[in-house]
């Protein structure tokens, strides 16, 4: 049976509409207002772009991407928006670029004005309006640059050739240009190295002597690196690296590679270094360093620093002498040796030493104290002469100072040393004797428990003086009045004997005996009364009588005996009836007053 078969539907596919272009970001978002600025457009969408517009005005362009375009602002004012015209429409989020009024940047002068032609030459250029910078130009050619401020901007030079001008572009405006030459640079020349050969295991410091090494790039042992420095256009200095054989050394420089110079690895031992005596000497040279070590027999070679010895003598395999060139400040001292460089010891050249001063500067006969040395270059002092004795030790401290303890002298002036490896220097009589003081006597011998008196001592060699103590106390005050003679008010003390002694730079002198002694006391007066006419006698009992100088009635001395330390016999002086004070005094100071009564005889 046949049935009816419905047609086929047949259904169109249309293309997809393309998107609109939107835009994201604009980089820089600010520029001249004279136009000419390179912004860098971001966003979708941008495949076909027909247009870019900044406000109203056409800016050309390129398309980097379907996201990126490449624009020149065109010249314009205030802000604007920035959009991105396709055959699919035009953007409308609103991602503005601002026009200010920069100033167009002048530039002055590039430093240095040359370089070699392969670039790579740091150059300063100096002038005004340089922030915001957006490119530096040699020529028709961008240059890595870094702006340092809004007069400095520092460029690395490109590869080029001849003269070219350079140029600072911002968004101010492109800068007038200054000149810049690329100049041929030379092929730099080996002419040897030295020492010619070393270890296999490498470290050998070599050498290398020639020409045109200015801004050498690569020192090569055959095809391997080595670190290497550059003393100057004729000659460099590089560490071996590890290797084997004869390779040849290269260098090379902007200008290209040198021809080779042969270097050969060798299996013999490198040489050890133990000890250097002396391990300093003077600037100017010309001590001889005994050093020994190990494998020091075909020693070609012997370096103070980078300096040769002035000359060297092979003892042994493990010792040898070398005669130390002049130098200064601390410096190794290496061995070369087929084998290789040895490890390096420690040798300090050590200028002139000058003394300029010494504290204290005076102390006694006998030594023993410390004083300070001050001055210049005391590094490895090795002794101190006080006079032509040598200092009892002696310890430096830097090398500006010097601690010494004094050895014993007689009195006077003496020229004071100082010996270092590099030299003497001697101060002429800085440093002062001082015989120790000596006490003859004290006047008087005693005195008030309440100090406040004045003594004189007497003896030699006070005129340094510095204290007066009364045992452990010092005087109030003291007075030196001569070489022979201080005055001292004593200080307060306890009763009883003590040791007074005087201090100077020279020392302390011997003990002389001062006595402390409490005032009197009366107790008793027998009898307490008497005639007018006085001739009587009184006894008064008490304590400390044994020093007593004066026994008043009232206002008037009279004659009295010490019976003892506690007894005394006065006589009683005629006088008007009634009471009257009677006082005893010492140098312990007077006793309170006791009352004697005068007695009328009774009338006829």
């Amino acid at each position: 049976m046949n049935r009816s078969v419905p047609p086929p539907t047949i259904t169109a596919v249309l293309p997809l509409a393309a998107a609109t272009p939107t835009v994201t970001s604009v980089s820089p978002t600010s520029g001249s207002t004279a136009g000419g600025t390179q912004v860098t457009v971001t966003g979708t969408g941008f495949t076909g772009a027909t247009g870019v517009r900044f406000g109203a005005t056409q800016a050309s362009f390129t398309v980097n991407s379907d996201t990126q375009i490449t624009a020149t602002a065109p010249v314009g004012s205030g802000t604007v928006q920035v959009t991105v015209t396709t055959p699919a429409g035009t953007s409308n989020q609103f991602v503005t670029f601002t026009y200010v009024t920069a100033p167009v940047p002048v530039l002055s002068s590039v430093s240095p004005s040359s370089g070699p032609a392969s670039g790579g030459t740091v150059v300063t250029l100096s002038g005004s309006g340089f922030s915001g910078a957006t490119a530096v130009r040699f020529g028709g050619v961008s240059a890595a640059f870094t702006v340092v401020s809004g007069s400095q901007i520092s460029a690395t030079a490109p590869a080029g050739s001849g003269t070219v001008q350079v140029t600072v572009t911002t968004p101010g405006g492109t800068s007038n240009g200054v000149s810049f030459t690329y100049v041929s640079v030379p092929v730099p020349v080996l002419s040897s190295v030295s020492p010619s050969s070393g270890p296999a295991s490498g470290g050998t410091v070599v050498t290398l002597s020639g020409s045109g090494f200015s801004g050498a790039t690569a020192v090569r042992f055959g095809g391997v690196s080595a670190a290497f420095t550059v003393v100057s256009g004729s000659q460099i200095s590089a560490t071996a690296p590890p290797g084997s054989g004869t390779v040849q050394v290269t260098v090379t420089t902007p200008g290209g590679t040198s021809n080779g110079v042969s270097f050969t690895y060798v299996s013999a031992p490198v040489p050890v270094l133990t000890s250097a005596t002396p391990n300093s000497g003077p600037a100017a040279g010309g001590t001889t360093v005994t050093l020994t070590g190990t494998g020091l027999a075909a020693t070609t070679v012997v370096r103070f620093g980078a300096t040769p010895a002035t000359s060297f003598t092979v003892v042994s395999d493990t010792h040898l002498t070398a005669v130390a060139p002049a130098g200064s400040g601390t410096v190794q001292i290496t061995v070369t040796t087929p084998g290789g460089t040895s490890n390096g010891l420690s040798y300090t050249y050590s200028g002139a030493p000058n003394l300029s001063g010494i504290s204290p500067n005076q102390g006694s006969t006998s030594g023993g104290n410390t004083v300070t040395l001050t001055g210049t270059n005391l590094t490895g002092a090795t002794s101190v002469l006080f006079g032509a004795t040598p200092a009892t030790s002696v310890t430096v401290v830097s090398p500006t100072q010097i601690t010494a303890v004094v050895p014993a002298a007689t009195a006077g002036p003496v020229d004071v040393t100082v010996n270092t490896p590099g030299g003497t220097s001697t101060l002429p009589k800085a440093y002062f004797y001082v015989s120790p003081p000596v006490l003859l006597g004290v006047a008087p011998l005693s005195g008030p428990l309440a100090g406040g008196n004045t003594v004189t001592l007497t003896g030699t060699h006070l005129i340094e003086a510095t204290a007066v103590h009364f045992g452990a106390t010092a005087a109030t005050s003291f007075t030196v009045v001569s070489d022979t003679q201080i005055t001292a008010v004593v200080p307060a003390g306890a009763a009883g004997p003590v040791q007074v002694t005087v201090t100077t730079v020279g020392g302390t002198s011997n003990p002389v005996s001062y006595t402390y002694l409490a005032a009197p006391v009366v107790t008793t007066l027998v009898p307490n009364q008497g005639p007018t006419s006085g001739g009587n006698t009184v006894t008064l009992t008490g304590s400390n009588f044994a020093q007593t100088t004066t026994v008043l009635f009232g206002a008037v001395p009279t004659g009295f005996t010490v019976v003892s330390d506690t007894h005394l016999v006065a006589d009683v002086l005629a006088g008007a009836a009634g009471p009257v004070a009677l006082t005893v005094t010492s140098p312990g100071g007077t006793s309170a007053p006791t009352t004697y009564t005068r007695v009328a005889s009774p009338g006829i």
